[in-house]
C-alpha cells in the first residue's frame, strides 16, 4: 500500500477536525516559545557539534509514523491530566522567557508537546513518550554543564593520549592543558575539538538503543558505552598526532589535526558502536545486526479496538480543546508584557567613566566588529588601567538595555576555555558588599586572575542563577531587563604571589566602582 492510499485508508479512523485541532494546537506552542526555539536553530546552525539538531525532529516524525496504528488501535479518549502538564509546562516558559533562561523555556515546549499528546491520546500517547523524549537531544547543554563536563573529559582524554604517546616510546610531557612534544605543542582546546561530538554520539546511542530489540542492560550498555568510545578516540588522535610529530614533523601532524576532527571522529565513533552491537549479538544470540533492528509496532489497525463514533470523537477532544486555550491566552499574554517591557527604555553613558581613578591612568581598547556582531551589546567599556610600576588592570564592561530574545551577557565562565585558557581555580567571595567570581585562568605559563561579577539593575550579582531571579522579579515588577557584565583581569606569573594580584585588582574595583554606578542605570523604576 502507497503512502496516499494508506492516508485515506486511515480517513476513517482519524477525524479531518482532529488534525485541525492538533495543528492549531501547535502552532499556538511554536508561537509561544518562538524566540527559545529560534534561538535554538540558530545554535544548531553555528554551532557544529549541535548540527545533528535539524534531524532530530525528523526522527521523531518517523517513529510516530511507525506507530500510528497502535495509537489508533490503543486510543479511546483525551486525557484531563494533559491539561495539568499544559499548564506546569506554561508556567515553565513563562519564567523562561521573562528571565532568558531559555533552557527552561526549550525543555517545557517538550513537556507541552507531551501535554498536548495527552490531552489528545489519554493512554494512547504512550507509543509517542519515546520520539517526544528523544527531542531532548535537540537541546544544548547548560553552559555550565557543558563547559563542566567538557573539562573534566579533556583531562582525562589528554592524559590517556599523553600515556598512549609514552608507549610508543615518544617523550612527551603534560602541563594542564598543554601537551608539549619539544617541537610542537597541541593546546587542549586543539587536543579537545573531538569530544564536542560526545552529545551526538549519545542522541545516535539513544536511537540505536530504542531501535535495538534487545533485554534492557544491552541497550543501556550500548547508550552508556558512547562516552568512553568518544573519549578513547580523541585519545587515539592525540597519539597519532605524536606519533606524526616524531616521524615526519609539525607540518604532517597540523594537517593531521585539521583533517581528522569533526564528522569524521563522529562517523568513526558511530562504526564503533555498530561493531558492539554486531559483537554483542554474535557473543550472545549468534544473530547479526541487522537481525535485531527494527521497531516493534502494529502493522495494522485492529478495527474492533480502533472505532471510535463521532460523538464519542468530539467529548474526547475537550482536553485538547482546554488546552489549546490555555496555550493561546499565555501567548497573548506574553504579547502585551513584552509590548509594556518595550515601553521602558534604558541606556548607559559609559563613555563617560573618567580615565583617572585614584591614583589609576587609563586608556580606551575596543572591539572588534565580528565580536560586537556576536555579543549584541548595547554599550560597552574597554580600558587598561595602570598604576606606577604595577602590572595592568584590564577593565571591560558590556552594557545591555534589554535582556530578552536570547542577547543577555556571555558569561566569561563560558568564554574563558574558549580562549584556550584552563580554569584552574573559581570561586565565589566579596570585595567589600560586592560579591564577585573569582578565577584563575592559564594558558601555557601564562597566568591572569580575573573578578567579574554583573550589575543588575543597580545590584550586584554574582551568582548567574540569582542573577536570572532578579531578572524575572524586575521584569515583573519595574518592566526593566537591562543589566550588564563587569570584568577585571590582571596578570601574574611565579615571581608574584596571587595574593598580590587579588590585593592589585580588590584596590581597583574599590577605586572603580563608585564611578561605575554613576554611569550605569540605578535601581527601581525609572
Amino acid at each position: 500500500m502507497n503512502f496516499f492510499n494508506e492516508i485515506t485508508s486511515l480517513q476513517k479512523y482519524v477525524r479531518w477536525h482532529t488534525i485541525l485541532m492538533l495543528l492549531f494546537a501547535l502552532v499556538g506552542a511554536v508561537f509561544l516559545s518562538f524566540g527559545a526555539l529560534q534561538e535554538l536553530v540558530e545554535r544548531w546552525s553555528v554551532q557544529e557539534e549541535y548540527s545533528h539538531g535539524f534531524l532530530i525532529p525528523l526522527v521523531s516524525l518517523y517513529i510516530l509514523w511507525e506507530k500510528r496504528f497502535d495509537i489508533i488501535n490503543d486510543y479511546k479518549s483525551g486525557s484531563f491530566a494533559g491539561v495539568v502538564l499544559v499548564f506546569l509546562s506554561l508556567f515553565f516558559i513563562s519564567i523562561g522567557e521573562l528571565s532568558e533562561l531559555y533552557i527552561i523555556s526549550r525543555y517545557s515546549f517538550i513537556l507541552l508537546l507531551l501535554g498536548i499528546s495527552v490531552t489528545l491520546l489519554g493512554r494512547a500517547s504512550k507509543h509517542t513518550l519515546v520520539p517526544i523524549a528523544l527531542l531532548v537531544f535537540s537541546i544544548p547543554l547548560p553552559y555550565f554543564l557543558e563547559a563542566v563536563l567538557t573539562a573534566r573529559m579533556q583531562l582525562i582524554s589528554s592524559e590517556i593520549g599523553v600515556y598512549l604517546i609514552k608507549l610508543m616510546g615518544i617523550p612527551v610531557y603534560l602541563s594542564g592543558n598543554v601537551i608539549d612534544l619539544g617541537e610542537f605543542k597541541l593546546q587542549v582546546v586543539e587536543a579537545c575539538s573531538g569530544l564536542r561530538y560526545l552529545y551526538p554520539l549519545a542522541c545516535l546511542g539513544f536511537i540505536a538503543a530504542y531501535f535495538y530489540q534487545a533485554p534492557l542492560w544491552k541497550r543501556a550498555v550500548l547508550l552508556l558505552s558512547t562516552v568512553p568510545i568518544t573519549i578513547f578516540m580523541n585519545s587515539f588522535r592525540i597519539a597519532v598526532t605524536g606519533l606524526l610529530v616524531e616521524k615526519w614533523g609539525t607540518g604532517m601532524a597540523e594537517g593531521f589535526l585539521h583533517d581528522f576532527e569533526g564528522w569524521i571522529i563522529f562517523i568513526a565513533c558511530a562504526v564503533i558502536l555498530a561493531l558492539e552491537i554486531e559483537i554483542l549479538e554474535r557473543v550472545t544470540r549468534r544473530q547479526g545486526i541487522l537481525d535485531v533492528f527494527g521497531i516493534n509496532a502494529a502493522s495494522e489497525v485492529d478495527s474492533d479496538r480502533a472505532s471510535v463514533s463521532d460523538t464519542k470523537s468530539v467529548k474526547a477532544h475537550h482536553p485538547l480543546m482546554i488546552a489549546t486555550f490555555l496555550i493561546y491566552f499565555a501567548a497573548m499574554s506574553g504579547l502585551f508584557f513584552e509590548k509594556k517591557l518595550q515601553e521602558f527604555p534604558v541606556s548607559a553613558s559609559l563613555s563617560n567613566f573618567p580615565s583617572q581613578v585614584n591614583g589609576w591612568s587609563g586608556w580606551h581598547g575596543g572591539l572588534d566588529t565580528h565580536v560586537l556582531q556576536v555579543l549584541q551589546l548595547t554599550d560597552y567599556l574597554m580600558m587598561n588601567f595602570e598604576r606606577e610600576e604595577q602590572p595592568l588592570v584590564n577593565f571591560y564592561v558590556a552594557f545591555y538595555e534589554s535582556q530578552r530574545g536570547g542577547i543577555a551577557p556571555h558569561s566569561p565562565r563560558v568564554c574563558i576555555p574558549g580562549g584556550g585558557w584552563e580554569i584552574a581555580d573559581i570561586r565565589r567571595t566579596h570585595v567589600d558588599d560586592i560579591p564577585i567570581n573569582r578565577v584563575i585562568i592559564r594558558r601555557g605559563l601564562e597566568s591572569q586572575l580575573v573578578y567579574y561579577w554583573f550589575q543588575e539593575r543597580g545590584e550586584p550579582v554574582a551568582n548567574e542563577y540569582l542573577k536570572k531571579w532578579t531578572l524575572l522579579q524586575d521584569a515583573i515588577k519595574y518592566n526593566r531587563t537591562d543589566g550588564a557584565l563587569v570584568r577585571v583581569v590582571t596578570p601574574f606569573n611565579t615571581s608574584e604571589p596571587v595574593e598580590e594580584a587579588d590585593r592589585r585588582l580588590k584596590e581597583f574595583v574599590r577605586s572603580a566602582y563608585p564611578e561605575l554606578l554613576k554611569v550605569l542605570p540605578g535601581k527601581g523604576e525609572l
